[in-house]
């Protein structure tokens, strides 16, 4: 089958058009992803600016014309965080379907993070087995305890990127104090998911999407984004402190240009970095294997199932 997926996520919408085999295999055909901060506001206000809305329905309409070139079998779009706290959500899905075509399917955090383990599952390493997973996004944070046998664990805290600069960051580049309070909060919150995972020994680390992504870059210096270069890759926690430190001596223009982050991020990456290394320090893990593929791919490797089955 060909099918072709739409993540509207807080900070970055992504597509994916790919042939899925039968036995599970994604084969890229076209991908991409903008920075279009559909979450700006929302935490604050509860709703999507008009603007925001905007920027999504004009990336999602020119998505559609390179959707209608490929035979596709099936489409989905999926939208996270943002549209879900947003008061006026369905202000903004009633305009996509209308002006788009779309008929978006809003997921919780829960079946976010079960979609994401789809994406993570389906390239990592043979010899990896039990993972806890994390996803830092736009608006929220996903951990996925995932062991073969048993159920996954699943917990989804209200801190991602967009929500925490806007919480808690706001000098450039932030304050002693903006920055303790930061790891605080997010060192408190992961402490409490800590406690509902339960014991984690033998488990890999695994992060995935655009934070973590850009940190590996980060760390190889990469001058453009290279997924195989991305894809497994070992970040230790050295690294992710070395890399906050690159980015807090640096204003957000400074940070413009810097090898691997991508233009669009130079706010928010700050917000990025503090996450994974308090996440990371708080639950002992000294590397954390980067995954490429995440939400979007178990988008359709979801859709590819329930296809199967009518």
């Amino acid at each position: 089958m060909v099918l072709a997926g739409v993540d509207i996520g807080t900070l970055t919408c992504r597509l994916l058009i790919a042939r899925v085999s039968e036995a599970g295999l994604l084969t890229e055909l076209r991908s991409d992803r903008r920075i279009v901060r559909l979450g700006e506001g929302v935490d604050q206000y509860r709703r999507l600016r008009p603007d925001a809305m905007d920027r999504v329905i004009g990336t999602l309409l020119e998505w559609r014309k390179v959707i209608e070139t490929y035979p596709v079998d099936g489409q989905i779009a999926v939208a996270t965080s943002a549209v879900r706290d947003a008061r006026n959500r369905d202000e903004f899905l009633g305009r996509v379907k209308r002006e788009v075509g779309f008929e978006v399917e809003l997921i919780s955090g829960e079946e976010e993070a079960r979609r994401t383990m789809l994406g993570i599952r389906s390239g990592l390493p043979e010899n990896v087995s039990s993972i806890l997973g994390l996803d830092i996004g736009g608006g929220s944070t996903e951990f996925i305890l995932d062991r073969p046998g048993s159920a996954s664990i699943v917990r989804s805290i209200e801190i991602g990127v967009v929500r925490l600069t806007e919480r808690m960051l706001f000098h450039d580049p932030p304050t002693e104090r903006e920055l303790q309070a930061a790891r605080e909060t997010i060192k408190k919150e992961t402490e409490q998911v800590r406690g509902l995972l339960g014991d984690l020994s033998g488990t890999t680390f695994v992060g995935t999407a655009g934070t973590i992504t850009t940190l590996a870059a980060m760390a190889q210096q990469l001058p453009q984004y290279e997924p195989t270069r991305i894809h497994n890759y070992g970040l230790d926690l050295a690294t992710v402190q070395k890399l906050e430190q690159a980015l807090l001596s640096r204003t957000k223009s400074q940070r413009q240009g810097m090898p691997g982050l991508e233009a669009g991020r130079e706010d928010v990456i700050v917000a990025g970095v503090l996450i994974l290394r308090t996440v990371m320090e708080t639950l002992g893990y000294t590397d954390c294997m980067v995954s490429d593929l995440g939400l979007r791919e178990g988008v359709l490797l979801d859709l590819a199932t329930r296809l199967l089955e009518r």
